[in-house]
């Protein structure tokens, strides 16, 4: 394609190959495609904190927790599903972003709230992948090191290297179209995740049944002996909350997937199918990892299961867990980055529609389909640049991961989901169905506040002891 015109191209700057008859990229996207950008997005960086959540938690209220998160996600996103066609789940105008979805649904009022929270996130959690790769790219080197010199060596390593290899890498695969085109990266970054998680689980059974194992409780951490005094107990508690959030986070690139998905059939059953095949699964991961490894290691759970060297041996085994976290991250930052380029993108092309640096793709290859557009590759580039000297200014791992959840948890998957069901269905105020539903968003506005609140507090006291650019693993 030479020159981007039409009304295709003011919305979204698009990759080559067949279109639909709107003129977006044709979808070629089923149940397996779908569950796999779930997944991919879902099982990241926090299922590695879930026995340090669990452990501030305890035995009851840490699985009653990982369950309450998992039903609450899968519902609202459900519900999310069902608002991807304007008006009629079936056969209503199609929305291609969460934003368009809300503005209309809820108007433009809301909009701005959504694209604040939506992009925020976003930009967050790619922080937080950048953050959670370089640990555990470092912990490659640490492993070793360990290994050759016994556990008591001192093989501190500093993690700003690493965080620059893995920006460079996303400037790389950031340059890949859209969704539509990483299917491959996503099934990739899938298969890692089960792979990482799986040998966590692994390992941490081993621990529980070879031993020796650390000192659970049902109540968690106990103050006097793993905390100094309540208060510590209640914000870690509540950090603990956030991290369980964000584990289960990907409502707000669910539209962007669910816009991948072939039809028929209606996009709202196959979601459906993905989101439950999706949630269930990771829940499943959850819950072995979650438990296991507070079996493992009781209270004295690392924050990181596979980089705070609760396991030592076999290090061959912890280094290829490791290698699997990092492609993971590689896919799960591009899942996520997505919907931000594309609405820098769309911006762009409605705003300077006869530019040839915001619009004209140039073939670098005579054969193939591979294009470059200069627009894309300048701002691409210039964002992950950003995120990877903002994740090396903030290398903080569970404060960052809980006030991502915070962040993203009430806003993106309750808030907007149950309003725009609500203005779909036509729900009825003072309705049993509407008492509920409210009643659902505030309890998890509620959270929402109480761990962001929280999270600061983890990041102010973080900020004492921290020396920018210096920070070890």
């Amino acid at each position: 394609m030479g020159r981007a015109d039409g009304a295709a191209d003011r919305r979204r700057v698009i990759g080559h190959g067949s279109v639909d008859d709107d003129g977006k990229p044709k979808r070629t996207g089923t149940v397996w495609t779908a569950s796999a950008h779930i997944i991919t997005a879902v099982i990241g960086s926090g299922v590695l904190s879930l026995p340090w959540s669990v452990a501030q938690l305890g035995w009851i209220a840490g699985s009653l927790t990982l369950f309450l998160f998992a039903a609450v996600t899968y519902y609202t996103s459900s519900l999310l599903a069902d608002c991807y066609r304007s008006d009629d789940a079936v056969a209503g105008k199609r929305n291609y972003t969460y934003m368009e979805a809300v503005e209309s649904y809820l108007g433009s009022r809301q909009v701005w709230f959504c694209g604040l929270c939506q992009y925020v996130n976003l930009v967050g959690t790619a922080i937080g992948y950048t953050i959670t790769a370089s640990i555990s790219a470092a912990a490659l080197y640490k492993a070793d090191c360990f290994h050759k010199n016994g556990h008591s060596a001192d093989c501190g390593v500093y993690t700003t290297m690493y965080m620059v290899v893995f920006g460079i890498s996303q400037i790389v695969f950031s340059q890949l179209p859209n969704l539509h085109e990483m299917a491959w990266l996503s099934i990739l970054a899938a298969v890692m995740s089960f792979s990482y998680s799986a040998i966590g689980v692994g390992l941490a059974l081993a621990q529980t049944i070879s031993g020796p194992t650390g000192k659970t409780t049902m109540g968690g951490t106990e103050i006097g002996i793993d905390v100094t005094n309540s208060a510590q107990k209640i914000w870690l508690t509540l950090q603990a909350l956030g991290n369980i959030a964000f584990a289960y986070s990907y409502s707000m690139v669910l539209i962007e997937i669910q816009d991948t998905v072939k039809a028929p059939p209606a996009e709202n059953k196959t979601m459906r199918k993905a989101n439950l095949l999706g949630v269930s699964t990771t829940t499943a991961f959850y819950m072995l990892c979650g438990c296991l490894g507070y079996a493992a290691f009781g209270n004295a759970a690392p924050g990181n299961m596979l980089t705070g060297f609760g396991f030592y041996e076999p290090f061959w085994l912890i280094d290829f867990a490791n290698i699997c976290i990092v492609v993971h991250l590689i896919g799960a930052y591009q899942v996520y980055c997505q919907p931000i380029y594309a609405a820098v993108e769309s911006w762009a092309a409605a705003r300077w529609p006869s530019s040839d640096f915001v619009v004209r793709r140039y073939h670098p290859f005579a054969a193939g389909k591979f294009s470059v557009n200069m627009f894309k590759l300048v701002w691409r580039t210039a964002f992950v640049v950003v995120s990877t000297v903002l994740a090396i200014s903030l290398p903080f791992f569970n404060v960052i991961l809980g006030l991502l959840g915070a962040l993203s948890f009430w806003p993106l998957t309750v808030y907007f989901p149950v309003e725009m069901y609500k203005r779909q269905s036509k729900v009825e105020r003072f309705s049993k169905k509407w008492v509920v539903l409210q009643s659902l968003s505030f309890m998890c506005f509620a959270v929402t506040v109480a761990v962001t609140v929280a999270s600061v507090q983890g990041i102010t006291q973080s900020l004492k002891n921290y020396v920018p650019f210096k920070t070890k693993l």
